[in-house]
């Protein structure tokens, strides 16, 4: 019994050792980790989660800072203060990242993937890997991805059971290319617009509607500005964790493993709170008094047709070798 207890004291102080000698390698610093998101959002909770992960880790030497909801500008502005090292951390759609490595513009394809599973298997693996590797040239060092989700079609004007339904709306947009692409492919009226601007363009009209994941549509609290939601699952969006380079390349190699280790614990976090969520999340919104319909599926197969002009032509734009590379990724899956 004694001995046991022995290897057990010895084990505990063994471990407790090794954190403190990864603390002790840590100096003192602090990040602001920004995001769109408002606070007790999944996004914000993983950044929460990787701001306590942090801290432990450090021994209370690193400490972040999350600044959700916009708190410190638009996700342009927060990607040119990254690159001048204003800002240390951010997580924001993949897909904006395509002004400055236009592969990342793939992650915007419409009905790119079908399921959860082939998101994480995609953006977790080589490929993911070797687009967050192109933005280092960019001044940005990408440490994984977080989850938003599926997106959806929200409006005030009325509700959405075909894919005639949605000619005519204008709809807010992340503001690039592909998303006012395959807008204008539906007949509706595309309007790039920051997020932190949204709920006011909705609620003066200036735009009818708007599509995201129904935990954004949530947070941010878009139901008290909007009244019918199609639930399309049109786009899937990852959310990139980056890093300013500017900042990273000051750190110890104990410093990077340590935030590297952090973000991989805070992602597997994050994507259980996201889709633990979602069904929930659905139902409160029923009852503030969205009114929720799904397509049938023949106007699925209608709203995927229309979409495959615009996933071509963007194919051509991004580069077919890196279409091709998906794609395959995506065969090997479904196998």
């Amino acid at each position: 019994m004694k001995r046991h207890f022995l290897k057990t004291t010895i084990a505990a102080l063994a471990l407790a050792a090794l954190g403190l000698a990864g603390s002790a390698h840590a100096q003192s610093r602090n990040i602001k980790f920004v995001n769109q998101n408002a606070k007790g959002h999944p996004i914000v909770m993983g950044m929460d989660k990787f701001a306590e992960i942090v801290d432990a880790k450090s021994g209370g030497k690193i400490k972040v800072t999350v600044f959700p909801g916009g708190a410190l500008g638009s996700d342009q502005a927060n990607v040119s203060a990254l690159q001048g090292g204003s800002i240390e951390m951010a997580s924001m759609n993949s897909g904006i990242f395509a002004s400055l490595v236009k592969e990342f513009a793939v992650y915007d394809f419409p009905f790119l993937f079908a399921n959860a599973r082939e998101a994480d298997a995609v953006v977790d693996g080589a490929f993911g890997k070797s687009l967050h590797a192109k933005l280092e040239e960019k001044g940005l060092v990408g440490l994984g991805y977080y989850e938003l989700g599926f997106r959806h079609i929200s409006n005030s004007k009325r509700p959405i059971t075909k894919v005639e339904d949605i000619a005519g709306l204008k709809l807010r947009v992340i503001p690039n290319p592909i998303n006012i692409d395959w807008v204008n492919a539906l007949g509706a009226n595309p309007t790039p617009l920051p997020f932190p601007e949204l709920y006011a363009a909705l609620e003066q009209k200036a735009v009818d509607g708007q599509e995201n994941p129904v935990a954004t549509i949530n947070g941010a609290k878009l139901y008290e500005v909007q009244k019918h939601l199609a639930l399309t699952s049109h786009q899937y969006n990852p959310q990139s964790i980056v890093v300013s380079k500017k900042f990273w390349d000051g750190l110890s190699a104990d410093e990077k493993k340590l935030l590297q280790d952090a973000a991989n614990e805070s992602i597997k976090y994050q994507r259980e709170q996201s889709r633990a969520a979602a069904a929930g999340i659905l139902d409160q919104l029923k009852k503030a008094g969205m009114q929720v319909t799904e397509l049938p599926p023949a106007e699925v197969a209608k709203l995927r047709d229309k979409m495959k002009p615009v996933i071509a032509k963007h194919s051509a734009a991004v580069g077919e070798a890196t279409v091709q590379s998906l794609m395959a990724e995506l065969d090997k899956l479904r196998k």
